[in-house]
C-alpha cells in the first residue's frame, strides 16, 4: 500500500552530508569612508565585480557555468549595495545568465553568514561550487543609512538606547568587565597596528588584495594597499585621543576600527568537486554558530558563539591553535580572550593584526578573517583547527571553526 503522503521520504533519497571546503579567498584593499578616501568615487558593486572577476581569473581550472550561486552581503542595501548584489554584481562580472546570486544582511558578519548560509547548501548537496563574498561602501551609505528603528525597542525598554550606537556598546562593555582598561585596550590597538605593518612589509599582505581602478577629481588611479593603517603607532600616542562616545570614555579612533570601504569573495566547493576541478584546498569547514546577546553589550556575542561552536563540534578552546578575531572594537576582542584565559598578546591571535589596523568595511570582514586563517594555515602545519570570530550589532556573535588540510599529526600544536 502506498505511504500517505505525509510520510516521511525514503532514507535512501536523502544526500549524504558532504565535505565543505574554502578554497580561495580574496579581497580589494580597503579604503578610508568619506569624500577624501580612494573610493570615494568608486560604485560598491564595481568593488565586488573585482573580486569576482579576480577569484576566476586566479582559477582557470573552473570553468564559470559551474559556479551554483553567487551569495553577497551588504549591511546597507539601499543604492550600489541593493537590488539583490549577488544577482546583479555577478550579471555585472560576466558570469553566465545561468548563475544565480542573493543578497544577505547579518550586519558585520554578512560576509561570514553569506559563507555558512552557502556551506549548509553545498553539504547538503544542493550546491557545488559557490563564490561568497560582502562589501561595504561606508563612504556612500553611512550605517543604518535608510532605517528605521522601531520606536518600541526603546519607549518599551526592548534594547538599552545605547545598543543602537555602536560605539557605545563598547563602552558598556568596558563598564561591564572593569580589567578591560583602556590602557589595556590601547596596547592591544597598537600591536594591531605592529603586526600588520610587520606582515606588510613581509609581503603576506598584498597577495590576498586585487588592484582597483579608482576615479577621483584628479583623474584616474589605482588602489593598491590599504588606506586605514597607521604604522609606528605606539601606546603613546594613542593615550591623548579623543572618546567620542562618551566624555572621559575609553573607546577612541585608535582602539576600534574605523569607517571604511572594501569587498571580498572566496570560492567554496564540496571536497569532491574541488578534487575533480583541480581547485586548492585551503581549509575545510568543521561547523559554525551563532548567537545572540543583550544588544547593549554586543561585543562580548563572540563568547557564547565560540562555545556553542565548540561544544557541537566536540572540541574545546585548547584546540584552537590559531584565532581570527574581528577587531571592531578593542576592547571586545579583550573580553573574548580574557573569557577563555588567553594573554592579550597571544601570537596565535591575529598574528598579521587586524581590523584596528586594516579596516572593517561592515559585511566584508568576515571573508578577509578567513582568507587570512588560511593562510596562515599554510604557514603552520602543526595546527589542526582555527576560528574566525566577530561581534555583531544587535546582540549577537558569529563563529566559524577551520580544519587545517595542512596539518601534521606528528607535528606539535
Amino acid at each position: 500500500m502506498a505511504a500517505p503522503a505525509s510520510a516521511p521520504a525514503d532514507s535512501r533519497s536523502r544526500p549524504a552530508v558532504r565535505d565543505v571546503v574554502f578554497v580561495d579567498g580574496v579581497r580589494t584593499p580597503f579604503g578610508k569612508a568619506g569624500s577624501k578616501g580612494q573610493y570615494a568615487q568608486t560604485r560598491a558593486d564595481d568593488m565586488v565585480v573585482k573580486v569576482i572577476r579576480e577569484l576566476l581569473r586566479r582559477h582557470p581550472e573552473l570553468p564559470a557555468e559551474r559556479i551554483d550561486e553567487v551569495a553577497i552581503a551588504a549591511t546597507t542595501q539601499i543604492g550600489d549595495q541593493g537590488l539583490t548584489i549577488g544577482r546583479t554584481a555577478a550579471l555585472l562580472a560576466g558570469l553566465p545568465k545561468s548563475v544565480p546570486g542573493f543578497a544577505i544582511d547579518r550586519m558585520c558578519a554578512g560576509a561570514m553568514t553569506a559563507v555558512t548560509t552557502v556551506s549548509s547548501g553545498i553539504a547538503f548537496g544542493a550546491y557545488d561550487v559557490v563564490i561568497a563574498g560582502g562589501v561595504e561602501h561606508m563612504g556612500n551609505h553611512p550605517m543604518g543609512e535608510g532605517a528605521d528603528p522601531n520606536p518600541r525597542f526603546v519607549s518599551d525598554k526592548i534594547v538599552d538606547p545605547s545598543a543602537l550606537v555602536m560605539g557605545s556598546t563598547a563602552e558598556n562593555l568596558h563598564d561591564r568587565y572593569p580589567s578591560l582598561t583602556k590602557e589595556r585596550t590601547d596596547a592591544y590597538a597598537a600591536l594591531s597596528q605592529q603586526r600588520y605593518e610587520e606582515a606588510q612589509k613581509a609581503g603576506k599582505i598584498s597577495p590576498d588584495l586585487v588592484p582597483v581602478s579608482t576615479r577621483s577629481d584628479e583623474g584616474w588611479g589605482l588602489a593598491t594597499t590599504d588606506e586605514p593603517p597607521r604604522p609606528g603607532t605606539t601606546v603613546e600616542t594613542l593615550a591623548g585621543l579623543k572618546t567620542p562616545f562618551r566624555p572621559h570614555g575609553r573607546v577612541t579612533p585608535g582602539n576600534a576600527a574605523g569607517l571604511n570601504d572594501g569587498a571580498t569573495g572566496a570560492l567554496l566547493a564540496d571536497a569532491e568537486t574541488a578534487k575533480e576541478l583541480g581547485l586548492p584546498i585551503g581549509m575545510r569547514l568543521v561547523g559554525y554558530s551563532f548567537a545572540g546577546v543583550e544588544p547593549e553589550v554586543m561585543g562580548v556575542g563572540p563568547v557564547p558563539a565560540t562555545e556553542k561552536a565548540l561544544k557541537r563540534a566536540g572540541l574545546t578552546i585548547d584546540d584552537i591553535g590559531l584565532f581570527e578575531i574581528n577587531e571592531a572594537f578593542a576592547v571586545q576582542v579583550l573580553a573574548f580572550l580574557e573569557h577563555f584565559g588567553i594573554a592579550d598578546d597571544d601570537p596565535r591571535v591575529n598574528p598579521w593584526g587586524g581590523a584596528i589596523a586594516c579596516g572593517h568595511p561592515l559585511a566584508s570582514s568576515g571573508v578577509r578573517l578567513m582568507t587570512q586563517l588560511s593562510r596562515h594555515f599554510e604557514e603552520h602545519p602543526e595546527v589542526r583547527y582555527g576560528i574566525t570570530t566577530m561581534c555583531i550589532g544587535i546582540g549577537m556573535g558569529g563563529t566559524v571553526i577551520w580544519e587545517n588540510p595542512n596539518y601534521n599529526a606528528g607535528g606539535e600544536q
